[in-house]
C-alpha cells in the first residue's frame, strides 16, 4: 500500500502480482528479459482500462505492447521489488534460476540509485520450494529476500545477510557485457567516478601482460596497426567537426560508417571521443555535427564497424541513450552520404 513503484519480474509465476500492482494504480517498472535491451519497461496501461486489459498488461505479451523503456538517466526510485525463486529459505536466502540476472538487476538498481538499502525484497512461491538452503551455497552478489509469500503463509526472514551494494565488477566477465548492452553504460559511467571497474577477465590479462611473450606481441602490434588521428578541427561556423584521415582511410575503397544519433545536446565531442576510446571502438575518422545531435564513424571494414556497434549499443551519455548503427547510405573510399540519415 506504502510502495508507489514496484518492480516485479517479468516471469509467468508473478503475472497476478503484476495485474494486482497495476489495479492499484501503482508504478509498474518490468525488467527487459535478459535485460538484452535496457534495464527496464515502465508498463502505461491504456486510459480508463478495465480489468481484463490490465490482465493483458501484466502478460509477456502486454509488457512489449503497453510499455516504455526506462533509460540510465530516468531517475527511477523503486519502493518494493518483487523476484521469483526456485528455493527459498525462511532465513531469507535465495536460490534462482542460476542466469544470475535477478541478483544483477538488483546490483544496477543500487548502482541507479533506484534502490536503497531498506527497500523490501520480496518473493513469491509455492510451499514446498520453501527449504533449508547450506549458506556456503551463497556468493556475496546473490540476493537475500526481505519477505516470502506463499499460498498458505507470510513469513518474514529478518535476514541479517547484506544485499549486493552494487556491481562486483571482477566477477563480470566480457561475454556478459556483449549480452546486457546497459552494463557497459553503467561501467562507464562508475569509471568516470573513479571506482574499479576491472572485469573478470582482465584480472587474468594483467596476471600475463607483463610475460616476455606478451610484450612482444604488443611491440609487434604497435608497429603495425594503423594510426586513428584524433585532432579535432573545426570546419566553418557549421559546428561540424572532423577527424583527419588516416593514411589508410583515402581510396581504400572499404570503409564503413557508423551513425550515432540521439546526441543530448549537452554533449561535447571531447566526451564521445572518450567513451569510444573506453569501449574499444576508436574510428578511423569522426564527423561531429552537434547541433544535429549526430556524428558518423568511420571505420575500416564492415566488420570492424559492427563491432563497434555493438559495442556502443545501450550506450547513454549525458541522459541519452545512444542511436547507433550502420549508416544507411555507405560510398567508396570513406565517404559517405549523411543528409539522408535522421
Amino acid at each position: 500500500k506504502a510502495a508507489n513503484t514496484v518492480k516485479i519480474n517479468p516471469d509467468a509465476p508473478q503475472k497476478n502480482a503484476r495485474f494486482l500492482t497495476l489495479e492499484a494504480r501503482k508504478t509498474l517498472l518490468v525488467p527487459t528479459p535478459r535485460l538484452r535491451t535496457g534495464l527496464f519497461n515502465k508498463i502505461v496501461p491504456p486510459s480508463r482500462a478495465t480489468k481484463e486489459i490490465l490482465r493483458i498488461c501484466a502478460t509477456s505479451q502486454g509488457i512489449k505492447e503497453y510499455s516504455v523503456p526506462v533509460g540510465l538517466d530516468g531517475k527511477a526510485r523503486v519502493d518494493l521489488v518483487v523476484v521469483g525463486s526456485v528455493a527459498v529459505s525462511e532465513k531469507g536466502w535465495r536460490i534462482g534460476k542460476g542466469e544470475g540476472y535477478a541478483d544483477m538487476e538488483y546490483a544496477m538498481m543500487v548502482s541507479m540509485g533506484a534502490v536503497q538499502e531498506d527497500t523490501p525484497v520480496v518473493t513469491i512461491v509455492h510451499d514446498c520450494q520453501v527449504v533449508d538452503i547450506a549458506e556456503e551455497l551463497l556468493d556475496d552478489h546473490d540476493l537475500t529476500v526481505d519477505y516470502i509469500l506463499t499460498p498458505t503463509r507470510t513469513i518474514k526472514t529478518n535476514c541479517k545477510r547484506p544485499k549486493p551494494q552494487g556491481i562486483i565488477w571482477h566477477k563480470v566477465s566480457y561475454e556478459m557485457l556483449g549480452k546486457i548492452p546497459i552494463l557497459k553504460s553503467l561501467r562507464y559511467r562508475e569509471k568516470q567516478t573513479g571506482k574499479d571497474v576491472t572485469l573478470q577477465d582482465e584480472h587474468s590479462d594483467l596476471a600475463n601482460a607483463n610475460t616476455p611473450a606478451a610484450l612482444n606481441e604488443k611491440a609487434m602490434a604497435a608497429n603495425t596497426r594503423p594510426q586513428a588521428a584524433m585532432g579535432s578541427a573545426q570546419i566553418g561556423q557549421h559546428d561540424v567537426e572532423s577527424d583527419s584521415l588516416s593514411p589508410r582511410l583515402e581510396g581504400s575503397g572499404m570503409i564503413t560508417t557508423v551513425y550515432v544519433g540521439n546526441i543530448s545536446p549537452s554533449v561535447r565531442v571531447s566526451e564521445l571521443k572518450c567513451a569510444l576510446r573506453e569501449f574499444h571502438a576508436t574510428p578511423l575518422r569522426l564527423n561531429w555535427q552537434g547541433a544535429q545531435h549526430r556524428a558518423f564513424l568511420d571505420y575500416k571494414d564492415k566488420a570492424t564497424a559492427e563491432s563497434a556497434v555493438s559495442s556502443l549499443k545501450g550506450l547513454s551519455l549525458g541522459g541519452n541513450t545512444l542511436r547507433v548503427e550502420l549508416a544507411k547510405n555507405q560510398r567508396n573510399k570513406g565517404q559517405v552520404e549523411i543528409n539522408s540519415q535522421k
